[in-house]
């Protein structure tokens, strides 16, 4: 550790309230490995040592454990490995892969095929264990954030087995067993032991009726003999009276070892929470929620991150960006600088472009997409390397470094020990370092060599200065709320079993109005349903047949599904509900009603729901030459158009907001085709019509229907990234967890690649429709990714995928938006 962070203050003796929301978590404890972190307890007095239930919130940051063999990641051991024939281990397997959660005793207990690679948010975990249970698999239950791993049990935990847990044998959280000196790099918080019950999450946790986040709850059960709850709330000094009191009633506190109260960067006692709550008044370690950090994700190749991700340095030639990115709201964070070499650069990037900024993406602002403040050279701000040296003084060495990010007016500020550079003013949004920002920006940081070191403060503890008037520390509770709360109430993802002949697909939140549909387990075509065109026809999204009702038909559009009936086909009528096979169906709502659209050359008959960004649009052909174009309802220009012609058999084309916005670029989706111009689609888009040359497409007299998608923040994302060839493949930052993903590599041929949360239920992610191919599902560690809390991370060196040097384009839709989403 290095000196300082949080104030070493005691918070009120209400630390964790229940309220209408849940329980309200005030305190985390950060544990770094390196320091040998920990808290321990020996029992005077055994308890239940066959049953017991373990919960906890933790927050990973690092995919390597700690020191000790296999590098593994500890979160809580009893018992020793040489002395203790019955010692158990709970910890994140190590050696570079985060593949997993083993739970073990002296003998194998089990391992999760699940892997926990995800480094922004929280994880709630809940070990139950009963070793009297009479079926193997019931003697170890594991679940992740309320969900039943199902995993298998090894059968060396026999029945009746005796465990070190609850024995009067060392109790560790944060650390192996003795001889096993492997510790946990990451956030803890509300640590339960049980003594005595096997239960399940819902003792722990619930799900929010209005966000659908799992959050805390208050355990209002019994604890037994050696049950405790630890918070980690009281901060006034580090003993077990204080940070390792067991708020329980039993007393069973936990002595600190290696853990720092002292006030500043050091502190390992932070405001870091799975529950977001609190009034930000600028001051710094006051809001509750899930703080930014470093993303080791992307981070420099080189580059040391440790102290819960907060202190960066290391060889950090490359760009390391953030876990937040932000398009709006008025943000303020601190670096303290510890050591400087030579060139060092702090500042903001766009979200996609911290690996790939134009210029020279190894170095922070030399490419147009990154604004920093740097020094030597007697200090200097810069942007696609240009350099003003005017107004900047030099940062070094003892020295606090502010960013003032205003994303609502597109400017960012940087301050040197409490002064604004070229005497600018957030508060008042005169004279800011640079204007003009948009997007989605994240922090970043550069330096060319490992003397620079930064101890970096987002808001988890006090700031140095109070941030200007208006602006709020970087964390999830800050975070505007979402448009589309609950995602499930305008998309979905269902997977059902065919019957042959009539059967209703329910579970939905919503009545779908565009329906897709795909054979999983055999080949078979795309089937698309959209409330316009109706359910009697449908079109394929892996040929140019127009549309039939020759393969499967709706008999209507429900609320809560849909309901299929057979088609017309003598040979094969229900493709999409062929008795045994199995499918995948996503759906999205378009809203109410359908209304005649005039705003474009042409009347088009649309169905708009603006808030999800989504509209479904019908028009018949005039036969007219040059740009015509049809209104789509949004308010803002859409970011996806999938266009098709009913009447004739012709191309699935697409336009992607990654493509010039009037341009002749589009790629067809029933090929594997890079993007092309043959054809001059010219394509417009405004906040009202889409347009396009239709001559190109249509003939008089014809029909064409399309599908329109706007961003949403927090629920749609709609970009592009470049591949590396590497299993450390791009990070995406979409800003919430993603349920759907659909990919395709642009410059050259490549699958459109169609993946969900639904059919991979946990890390890694390799299951894959592809929607220009009736191919049956294929899965193959070869093609993986993992869907992470906001956003997701490439793992293959598959040239399809991930090929070096390639352009992919991507469309995403959430599972939860970032301000709730949990770590997956």
């Amino acid at each position: 550790m290095i000196p300082g962070s949080a104030s070493p203050f005691f918070l009120g003796s209400s630390l964790a309230t229940a309220t209408a929301g849940g329980l309200q978590i005030e305190r985390s404890l950060r544990f770094n490995s390196s320091d040998s972190a920990y808290l321990s307890r020996t029992p005077g007095t055994a308890g239940n040592r066959k049953k017991f239930t373990i919960s906890f919130w933790v927050k990973r940051t690092a995919l390597d454990g700690g020191t000790g063999p296999g590098d593994h990641s500890a979160f809580f051991s009893a018992g020793n490995w040489t002395s203790d024939s019955d010692m158990f281990n709970m910890v994140f397997l190590g050696s570079g892969s985060g593949a997993g959660i083993n739970v073990g005793f002296y003998n194998f207990g089990m391992s999760t095929n699940a892997t926990f690679r995800d480094l922004s948010a929280w994880y709630h975990f809940v070990c139950a264990v009963d070793t009297d249970q009479a079926v193997l698999n019931d003697r170890i239950k594991f679940y992740q954030n309320g969900i039943d791993l199902n995993l298998a049990v090894s059968a060396s935990v026999t029945q009746g087995l005796s465990t070190a847990v609850n024995n009067t044998v060392i109790q560790a959280i944060g650390k192996g067993s003795a001889s096993n000196f492997y510790y946990l790099n990451g956030y803890l918080a509300n640590f339960h032991i049980i003594d005595g019950q096997q239960l399940t999450p819902a003792s722990f946790a619930e799900t929010d009726a209005t966000t659908g986040a799992w959050n805390p709850k208050t355990y209002s059960g019994s604890y037994g003999t050696n049950g405790f709850n630890l918070l980690f709330a009281d901060n006034s000094s580090n003993t077990a009276s204080t940070l390792g009191k067991d708020t329980s009633g039993l007393g069973n506190n936990f002595t600190p070892n290696n853990l720092s109260v002292t006030a500043g960067a050091g502190n390992d006692s932070l405001v870091d929470s799975p529950t977001n709550y609190g009034t930000d008044t600028g001051v710094g370690g006051e809001v509750r929620g899930n703080y930014a950090t470093w993303n080791p994700l992307e981070k420099a190749p080189l580059a040391s991150l440790t102290d819960g991700n907060l202190l960066l340095g290391g060889t950090a030639v490359g760009n390391t960006g953030g876990t937040i990115a932000v398009s709006s709201g008025k943000w303020y964070w601190e670096l303290d600088v510890v050591s400087v070499g030579n060139e060092r650069r702090i500042g903001v990037i766009k979200a996609d472009k911290v690996k790939t900024d134009s210029g020279d993406p190894n170095t922070l602002a030399t490419g147009a997409n990154g604004y920093a403040y740097c020094s030597p050279y007697g200090g200097f701000k810069a942007n696609s390397n240009s350099n003003t040296v005017t107004g900047y003084t030099q940062w070094d060495a003892g020295n606090v470094v502010a960013v003032a990010l205003d994303m609502d007016n597109g400017k960012v500020y940087f301050a040197r020990n409490g002064t604004w550079q070229e005497s600018g003013n957030p508060a008042t949004g005169t004279n800011p370092a640079f204007t003009g920002l948009s997007g989605f920006f994240t922090p970043a940081f550069f330096a060319d060599n490992s003397s620079t070191v930064v101890a970096t403060n987002f808001g988890q503890r006090a700031f140095a200065y109070t941030a200007p008037t208006g602006f709020k520390a970087l964390n999830t509770a800050n975070l505007p709320a979402p448009l589309v709360t609950k995602s499930n109430t305008v998309f979905d993802v269902k997977l059902y079993t065919g019957n042959g002949g009539t059967q209703a697909i329910t579970g939905f939140d919503f009545s779908p109005d565009l329906v897709w549909c795909k054979g999983r387990s055999f080949a078979s075509g795309f089937m698309w349903f959209d409330i316009i065109r109706g359910g009697t026809v449908s079109l394929r999204s892996n040929d140019t047949q127009n549309e039939v009702d020759l393969y499967g038909k709706l008999s209507s559009f429900d609320s809560n599904g849909f309901t299929m009936i057979p088609g017309t086909d003598s040979g094969n009528p229900s493709v999409h509900n062929q008795n045994g096979q199995t499918y995948a169906t996503w759906c999205w709502d378009a809203g109410a009603s359908t209304v005649s659209n005039t705003q474009g050359s042409i009347t088009s008959q649309v169905r708009a729901n603006a808030t999800a960004g989504f509209s479904v649009v019908s028009w018949t052909s005039n036969g007219a030459s040059g740009i015509e174009t049809v209104g789509t309802g949004l308010g803002v220009s859409p970011d996806l158009i999938i266009v098709k012609n009913r009447d004739s058999s012709s191309w699935w084309q697409v336009f992607h907001s990654s493509f010039s916005n009037t341009a002749s670029d589009y790629l067809l989706l029933n090929t594997t085709d890079a993007k092309t111009t043959s054809g001059a689609t010219i394509w417009t888009r405004s906040s009202t019509t889409f347009g396009f040359r239709q001559t190109s497409i249509f003939v008089n007299g014809e029909k064409g229907i399309a599908y329109c998608f706007a961003a949403v923040v927090g629920y749609s994302s709609f970009g592009s990234y470049t591949g590396n060839g590497s299993t450390d493949g791009p990070f995406v930052y979409t800003g919430f967890r993603p349920r759907w993903v659909m990919t395709k590599r642009t410059n050259t041929t490549g699958e459109w690649w169609i993946s969900d949360a639904a059919r991979d239920t946990y890390n890694a992610a390799s299951t894959f429709l592809w929607a220009q191919s009736s191919n049956a599902e294929s899965s193959s560690s070869s093609y993986d990714y993992d869907i992470l809390s906001n956003g997701f991370k490439l793992k293959t060196t598959y040239a399809d995928r991930n090929g070096s040097g390639s352009t992919f384009i991507y469309v995403a839709f959430a599972e939860a938006p970032f301000n709730y989403s949990r770590a997956r």
